[in-house]
């Protein structure tokens, strides 16, 4: 942060540039940050000792930080102030396989782990009967996990499943598919459905990004070789950190 307080205190961010003063403070705090002055997760100064330096309102710090906020290069914490936010590894995930969120990490080389939100026998949720096929009173596996790649939260996951898929939730340690094939019950194929969403206090704070960032929301529906329903998944994903791709095929009508 000394050095960053240095590029202040001097003035040369002023020099040969132009526009309202709020941007040029801004493309100076973005130029600290590029060139590694500001390092991930350090703690800019606060909005009264910026102020106080540059000769400028609050009102125009805040506004400066603000837009990168927005952007996410700068997140703020409740009582804390405003950090630089941890650069994250876009991830590029492709439509055209079923694969698992572990198979996915581990196939790029970074390190899957969960966090556990919950895990067990529930009663089934209207959406989850609908979803799932089930008769009312049946009972549903919920296994809700925060995703991580290298220990960066990515996504959470919460799946839903027929107790006479998976009776004993608790098996699940990594690999929800891979507990699905010890038993025979892999899915084959899924129908998903991807859409955008803004991420609210509860998401946003588990994905470690400010409230109102950018999030996707896939619900996938999976089936066994026989036809049969065997889990109802709904994600959200890091807008950040997030590529999906689908591969067409031309039609030759």
């Amino acid at each position: 942060m000394t050095d960053f307080i240095s590029m202040l205190e001097n003035g040369d961010w002023l020099a040969g540039s132009s526009g309202p003063r709020y941007l040029q403070l801004r493309r100076c705090i973005q130029q600290a940050i590029d060139e590694g002055v500001l390092k991930e997760n350090e703690s800019l100064p606060s909005e009264r000792e910026i102020a106080a330096i540059t000769d400028l309102s609050r009102v125009t710090v805040r506004k400066a930080v603000a837009g990168l906020v927005e952007d996410q290069i700068v997140v703020q914490k409740r009582g804390s102030g405003s950090f630089v936010a941890p650069k994250v590894q876009k991830v590029e995930q492709r439509l055209s396989s079923l694969t698992s969120f572990s198979e996915d990490m581990t196939r790029r080389g970074l390190v899957a782990s969960s966090e556990w939100l919950r895990r067990g026998l529930f009663p089934a949720s209207p959406e989850e009967i609908f979803a799932l096929g089930l008769s009312a009173g049946q009972k549903v596996a919920r296994v809700d996990r925060l995703r991580k790649a290298d220990d960066v939260p990515m996504a959470i996951e919460r799946a839903s499943l027929s107790e006479t898929v998976l009776p004993n939730p608790e098996r699940v340690s990594s690999s929800l598919y891979a507990v699905l094939r010890s038993t025979g019950m892999q899915p084959v194929r899924a129908i998903q459905r991807i859409s955008s969403r803004i991420l609210e206090a509860v998401d946003a704070e588990l994905l470690n990004v400010p409230v109102g960032s950018a999030g996707l929301k896939i619900e996938r529906v999976s089936y066994h070789a026989s036809g049969n329903v065997v889990e109802f998944t709904r994600s959200v994903y890091r807008g950040d950190a997030y590529d999906f791709v689908a591969e067409l095929q031309i039609s030759k009508d």
